[in-house]
């Protein structure tokens, strides 16, 4: 899908890797890119910026994203393309004493801005989108996915979910003629990398947003299902599946590293 004279989402889109998509739209030709954020401020600056609009969205609220959908498609008409893009870094022990953790919060939290966010976006645009016969949905999520992140068990587990619910999405809607596609990168410089312990997800050097944003356009442009802006990604994933033991043998050094470095 090209983008230019589309209408797309950002969810997430005032800062890191949001921000990105959304200037990299709008270079593109984007008929309007609506920048959806807790902080509306900052979202309202983005949208400024690329001649868009703002809305204040907690997308683990379904009536937030519902808000945005509707308000979006009022104004500006039919979404073709919406970005769930929103996440959250929390949860992080690098010394994992256990990994049940010592309390639901982190779990529940992860759960809703990582998969429910997505759950909700394709809820009520799969309706639409199948009226209309297209539609596209790119859901942010992490080379964790598809990996593991040693450190936050909530964060691994709630984005592998993440990766089964956009595959089920890609599966049920194909005949649709809804496009999916995933964005797994590992570490890309922004707050939200800044904001937890310095792990593996950093060992193949941390991207700008504004590569992984490129990465992202290109990935639509083929209409590829998995978007890899580090590409070594692919290699560990085949590693994992050859032997499986071997990989979490080799993450279970990975996790005495951390621990020794932490002082444990």
């Amino acid at each position: 899908m090209q983008v230019s004279g589309k209408v797309v989402v950002v969810t997430g889109g005032a800062n890191g890797i949001g921000r990105a998509l959304c200037e990299a739209f709008h270079r593109a030709g984007a008929a309007k890119v609506v920048v959806a954020d807790l902080d509306v401020a900052r979202a309202r600056t983005v949208a400024a910026s690329v001649d868009g609009a703002a809305f204040k969205c907690d997308v683990a609220q379904e009536k937030d994203i519902i808000h945005v959908i509707e308000e979006t498609e009022r104004l500006f008409g039919p979404i073709s393309l919406f970005c769930s893009n929103a996440g959250i870094g929390g949860g992080f022990d690098p010394k994992s004493e256990n990994a049940g953790g010592t309390s639901d919060e982190p779990f529940a939290r992860s759960w809703a801005i990582h998969v429910m966010a997505h759950v909700y976006a394709a809820r009520h645009l799969i309706p639409r989108f199948k009226a209309r016969g297209e539609g596209y949905f790119l859901n942010t999520i992490s080379a964790a996915g598809l990996l593991s992140q040693v450190g936050s068990p909530a964060y691994s587990t709630t984005k592998h979910a993440a990766v089964g619910f956009a595959e089920n999405l890609a599966i049920s809607h194909k005949a649709d003629g809804i496009k999916v596609s995933i964005l797994c990168p590992q570490g890309v410089d922004t707050d939200m990398l800044r904001s937890i312990p310095r792990g593996p997800q950093s060992g193949d050097g941390d991207l700008s947003p504004e590569q992984v944003a490129k990465d992202a356009l290109d990935g639509i442009g083929q209409e590829t299902f998995l978007i890899l802006p580090h590409p070594q990604v692919l290699g560990y994933m085949r590693k994992k599946t050859e032997n499986y033991d071997r990989w979490i043998a080799g993450m279970a050094k990975i996790q005495a590293r951390m621990r020794e470095a932490h002082g444990q």
